[in-house]
């Protein structure tokens, strides 16, 4: 059987069932006569770009990039809100103050925003750094922040 119709098996295999390590993908293949070793499902996982995700039954399942689950707005907002306590501009940079522990959090919620003209944020502890292509767009990405948490 070639790699493409292993692969193709793979990505069906995967969203018919919760699949979350790459011996259980091994066994089930091998159980359909695709002769392979955990190593090759290695491969085949990375080269078909499979992520894990949360599960229904299983703490962790493979999928495909495109079926990773959005998360809204409606529920950043309300993280945002409760843990951000000050959004301050200098030049292009944005610094986002934050309740201790929780600078990953708010920093994952604001790149979901999808802010227009943010080039990339980095989170510390307490602390979140936005970079923005310009100062201008700086400013209007602080007002924005601003306004959607009512500061």
């Amino acid at each position: 059987m070639s790699i493409y119709k292993r692969r193709e098996r793979i990505k069906q295999i995967i969203n018919e069932t919760e699949v979350n390590t790459q011996g259980e993908l091994a066994r089930l293949l091998s159980l359909e006569g695709y002769a392979v070793t955990q190593a090759t499902v290695s491969r085949d996982i990375k080269e078909l770009g499979l992520v894990k995700e949360k599960g229904k039954v299983l703490n962790y399942r493979y999928v495909m990039p495109d079926k990773i689950q959005k998360v809204s707005e409606d529920k950043v907002i309300p993280l945002l809100k409760t843990f951000v306590s000050s959004v301050s501009v200098a030049k292009n940079l944005i610094v986002v103050k934050t309740l201790e522990g929780h600078g990953s959090a708010c920093g994952m919620a604001i790149d979901k925003l999808d802010l227009k003209g943010v080039l990339g944020s980095i989170a510390g502890d307490d602390t979140l750094l936005i970079v923005t292509e310009s100062d201008e767009v700086a400013s209007s990405v602080e007002h924005t922040i601003k306004n959607t948490l009512g500061i």
